[in-house]
């Protein structure tokens, strides 16, 4: 109890928030609940004049949720269904069940489609009505009010690091080859190694016969195909490992700005 405590006082301090399944059981991939949800608040198909305030994810069902058939990064939710859950204000004039279900849609074709989370229920709250003035244009995509500060930016790997170093890992017995960081990011769709959880600075720990991959996804790659290349690269007889798992800590946007937080 006492450790899980522990990891989840530094997920929130690291800001990247809940550790989410991505995929089904069977996949051994995850991503950090700042890089969904930052990919969800640009989701393509956002009503115009709509804009969110807040949006959280978390297990639908904790209690029927899959044991992974692979080691998970520390403190990771098992790989059951998501519940997505946003507040949004609305634009006046406009019926607030269409907007809903509209919005509702735009976010599980990017959940589902885009990055490949499993999506088990949306609930979606109107907060606030925009008066005339803001109804009329398209307003920013606002990132939640108890969101990570100074964090990196979208596609940028937190830390600052690219590549992998080889060497000991903190405890001593963590080992990275440097031919398995090369066949990671030999992989298409791998922007880069992104480490994000603390105690594991380096991106792609090994760990006996099981290693962690933490990395970026590239602009025009669902995260959960990468996740499968990547586990598919570096799995193997010995040497290589025996199995892996991979975190995704941000996906990369091949949008750009128009107006001040949204993509055209």
């Amino acid at each position: 109890m006492a450790g899980n405590a522990w990891a989840r006082t530094v997920r929130e301090q690291l800001g990247i928030g809940r550790v989410l399944p991505l995929g089904g059981p069977a996949d051994g991939a995850w991503i950090t609940e700042r890089a969904a949800r930052a990919a969800l608040l640009r989701a393509t198909g956002t009503p115009p004049g709509v804009r969110l305030a807040d949006l959280r994810l978390s297990l639908a069902a904790p209690d029927d949720a899959p044991a992974p058939a692979v080691q998970g990064p520390p403190s990771a939710l098992p790989p059951g269904p998501l519940r997505i859950a946003a507040d949004f204000t609305a634009p006046p004039g406009r019926p607030l069940p269409a907007l809903a279900a509209r919005l509702r849609t735009a976010l599980l074709t990017t959940a589902e489609d885009g990055l490949g989370l499993r999506v088990g229920a949306v609930d979606l709250r109107v907060t606030d009505l925009l008066d005339g003035a803001d109804g009329g244009r398209n307003g920013p995509l606002e990132g939640p009010r108890n969101g990570p500060r100074n964090g990196p930016r979208d596609g940028e790997a937190p830390g600052g690091e690219d590549t992998a170093r080889e060497g000991a890992g903190p405890g001593g017995d963590e080992r990275e080859p440097a031919d398995l960081a090369a066949r990671v990011l030999a992989v298409p769709g791998v922007a880069r190694l992104a480490p994000a959880l603390a105690g594991r600075s380096r991106p792609v720990p090994r760990t006996g016969g099981h290693v962690l991959i933490q990395l970026t996804t590239a602009a025009g790659h669902r995260p959960l195909d990468v996740a499968r290349a990547v586990r598919r690269a570096v799995t193997g007889p010995p040497p290589a490992p025996e199995s892996a798992a991979v975190l995704v800590t941000a996906v990369a946007s091949d949008c750009r700005p128009v107006t001040a937080g949204r993509c055209g």
